[in-house]
């Protein structure tokens, strides 16, 4: 498993220790009257982007931050229409390589920091498919317009696998756990919150696949792979840059929190998605955080990580070649 820089145990007991005296319900949290009002807009739940929001709204470490912010939830097709266009200028659902797309695209974004490392899941329904470089030969569900997906590929064509003999077979994200489900896919690329809540259900058939993510490290010589953070636009940031230190401290502290508070933070999550989630799943997942990669870290610190996904990028036919680092914030 790589190790990534993860927020130390006595960290996270010093800010569950702080926390606790100055956020969630107990009255004694900053008035919003004194707060700067900030909208973002992010992923609808279950999705890593909703995570920290539905942390942050009910604890209110915004507030303590003199920050008072609204999230306004969009599906992804949504969320890039309007964060693209500008209707909205800071994005809480800011996956990298989206947003390097839109700078070559000649839309001014800047990747203020990251939230999320990258991580994929491959699940398959039958023995055949026992590590990645079986998929040769059998069928294989995913997002093919993700990231996620990109970033899954680029792992598997790098151990070898030639994807001009799997069947891939296009879904959306909510489809993949009944692909599972049903054995209608020998094989399922998946992330997280879905991987964790369809492994909860114990299946008999589904197995897990692991991925090689060794091979990062041994080809770009970094174990920092940032994923999914904040973007805005420039225009916003040229206008706004003294919001973008307790935007920071914000999400920190609610990472902070949700790691050393995994049950608390899992139940809030779960309430969050309609119908109610699985909180035992996701307190697992908050409490082993390996697969969910929550690492609140300006993007300056993983420079070297945002240029080796972009290289990643260009080896999968992502990117024709690679984006400017000039997405990089660098004014922390």
């Amino acid at each position: 498993m790589m190790q990534r820089g993860r927020l130390t145990l006595s960290v996270l007991a010093a800010a569950s220790l702080a926390v606790a005296a100055c956020g969630g319900d107990d009255g004694d949290a900053a008035d919003s009257s004194d707060a700067t009002p900030l909208e973002i807009v992010a992923f609808s739940p279950p999705s890593l982007g909703a995570f920290l929001p539905a942390v942050i709204a009910d604890q209110r470490f915004d507030l303590d931050n003199g920050l008072d912010i609204s999230f306004v939830e969009r599906p992804p097709d949504a969320y890039n229409t309007e964060f693209g266009t500008g209707q909205f200028q800071v994005g809480g659902s800011g996956s990298l390589m989206s947003e390097a797309v839109r700078l070559t695209e000649g839309i001014d974004v800047v990747y203020l920091f990251n939230v999320h490392d990258f991580w994929g899941g491959l699940v398959s329904t039958t023995p055949d498919v026992a590590s990645v470089t079986d998929l040769e030969g059998h069928s294989l569900a995913g997002v093919t317009g993700s990231t996620n997906y990109a970033m899954f590929r680029w792992f598997a064509e790098t151990a070898g696998v030639d994807f001009g003999a799997v069947t891939v077979e296009s879904h959306d994200t909510g489809a993949l756990g009944t692909q599972a489900q049903t054995s209608r896919s020998d094989a399922i690329q998946i992330w997280e919150p879905g991987y964790s809540l369809l492994m909860a259900q114990e299946l008999d058939h589904v197995h897990d696949v692991p991925l090689p993510l060794e091979l990062w490290e041994q080809e770009f010589g970094t174990t920092d792979i940032p994923f999914l953070g904040i973007a805005v636009h420039r225009s916003w940031l040229d206008e706004n840059e003294e919001l973008v230190a307790p935007l920071h401290a914000t999400y920190e502290q609610a990472a902070e929190w949700s790691l050393a508070n995994p049950d608390e933070a899992a139940q809030i999550i779960a309430d969050s998605i309609e119908g109610g989630g699985d909180a035992e799943a996701l307190a697992g997942l908050l409490a082993d955080n390996d697969r969910l990669g929550l690492n609140v870290r300006w993007s300056s610190d993983v420079a070297d990580g945002i240029a080796a996904v972009f290289d990643a990028g260009v080896t999968i036919g992502y990117f024709d070649e690679s984006p400017s680092l000039d997405i990089v914030y660098e004014g922390n």
